[in-house]
């Protein structure tokens, strides 16, 4: 896959060269696709014990698990579309049927003669009586949003048309749908390896000498710089950056204000600290990263060792956080038990580390919230799955002599958790970035 990812190396030829054209992208798209229908999709059928899936949506309202299901050629649901999963586990097959009037991409064919049978439901019913289910998935949950999508009305029709027999056998694709969009493929980690490391390139230039110009250059420059870059590139980003500053003469922000008010337009100056929060979207994947940079002042040639020193302490919490992911457990426990042993070690954490995917704030298991540190209740406790990603976001609070206050270092880095444990997607930052 690397082939049609990136034309060349990140050093040899400019960003825009890496970047797939719009055919190149829907070639990829519809190759992992159907990778997922044909060798993911049955195995989560199996794990979750549904027999068939009905996930239904009427254009421009889309089921947050349809759009990640829909081929390269259709950017929306068409008039209402219902997607008909069945799997028979029995003779180890899998049918992808679409109650349409098109067949939807290569991977689901249309099963719907409008001719022969106009009502919709009425074909929907007559499928699902031949294939006589035990259980039928439908996409409601009170927890989980991306697992949410069947919206009330159609849910009623699909109630008012299903004969009592197979209404009795509606249950919930909570599990299923979330085990959709948490699972990664090996060729989707093929893609978000690079994908990942394109956004620290991004980062890099951001932090450097050729965006900011000391005095001059505000963290709101910085910022539209970096949004402007992913325009160029014809990328696009999930979520508005950020870039903020800690300096010596500044008490630390609460997190509140971190995470809701941010910096505005700050002018950078020598001495600051700089942070970012900055993630893009290619391919149906995202990435979530924060790093921190330092502007040196007049005569320093590197990063002073007080900074360098409180940056380890971020390194060190995520080693004691991604040291305690274990299948199976829980997202509470194993945020309880990395507080502990990071207290234990005199670190003063936060963390809030969330699923990430085919969605930034994805479904899956969530370990902790910056206002949630003790847990936080349903999403906590799912447990975790091999084959998923997740922003590894978190911070810890230094207290730094030479300010004479504390200063938070914050740190966000993808990471995969498969059978051989964890790893980070493409590195993590181990030193503060100099600004040169």
């Amino acid at each position: 896959m690397k082939r049609i990812l990136f034309l060349a190396g990140f050093l040899s030829l400019s960003l825009q060269s890496q970047i797939l054209t719009e055919f190149e992208r829907a070639q990829l798209k519809d190759e992992i696709l159907n990778d997922r229908f044909d060798n993911l999709l049955p195995d989560l059928m199996d794990r979750t014990n549904i027999d068939m899936w009905l996930v239904i949506s009427r254009e421009y309202n889309e089921d947050p698990v349809m759009r990640t299901m829909l081929p390269s050629t259709w950017l929306n649901a068409r008039r209402r579309t219902i997607l008909l999963f069945y799997r028979d586990k029995a003779n180890n097959t899998i049918e992808k049927l679409a109650v349409a009037r098109y067949d939807v991409g290569k991977n689901i064919s249309s099963a719907w003669n409008k001719e022969e049978e106009p009502d919709q439901w009425k074909a929907l019913v007559a499928l699902i009586e031949k294939r006589n289910p035990k259980k039928i998935g439908i996409n409601i949950s009170k927890s989980f949003n991306i697992a949410d999508g069947l919206v009330q009305t159609d849910y009623q029709e699909l109630k008012a048309a299903l004969p009592q027999s197979f209404e009795d056998r509606l249950v919930s694709a909570e599990a299923l749908a979330i085990g959709w969009i948490e699972s990664r493929t090996e060729k989707e980690m093929e893609l978000y390896n690079n994908l990942v490391e394109l956004t620290h390139d991004i980062i890099d230039e951001a932090f450097s000498s050729a965006v900011i110009e000391p005095g001059k250059t505000t963290t709101d420059d910085v910022v539209w710089w970096m949004r402007q870059k992913v325009t160029d590139l014809g990328l696009s980003t999930w979520f508005h950056p950020t870039i903020d500053a800690q300096r010596n003469d500044e008490e630390l922000k609460s997190h509140i204000y971190s995470f809701s008010k941010g910096e505005g337009n700050k002018i950078i100056f020598p001495g600051d600290l700089l942070h970012c929060d900055f993630g893009i979207t290619y391919i149906g994947l995202n990435t979530d990263c924060q790093q921190h940079a330092y502007v040196p002042k007049q005569g320093e040639t590197e990063v002073p060792g007080y900074l360098v020193r409180a940056f380890k302490k971020g390194n060190r919490l995520q080693d004691i956080f991604t040291a305690n992911f274990k299948v199976g457990q829980s997202g509470n426990d194993i945020l309880l038990t990395t507080l502990r042993e990071a207290k234990e070690e005199g670190l003063r954490p936060a963390i809030y580390t969330h699923p990430l995917g085919t969605y930034g704030h994805s479904a899956g298991t969530t370990l902790g919230m910056w206002d949630a540190q003790e847990g936080v209740p349903v999403t906590g406790d799912y447990p975790l799955h091999f084959n998923t990603v997740y922003a590894i976001e978190l911070n810890t609070t230094v207290f730094i002599e030479e300010w004479g206050r504390d200063i938070r270092i914050m740190l966000e880095e993808a990471g995969f958790f498969g059978s051989q444990g964890f790893r980070y997607v493409n590195k993590r930052q181990e030193k503060i970035k100099f600004v040169q």
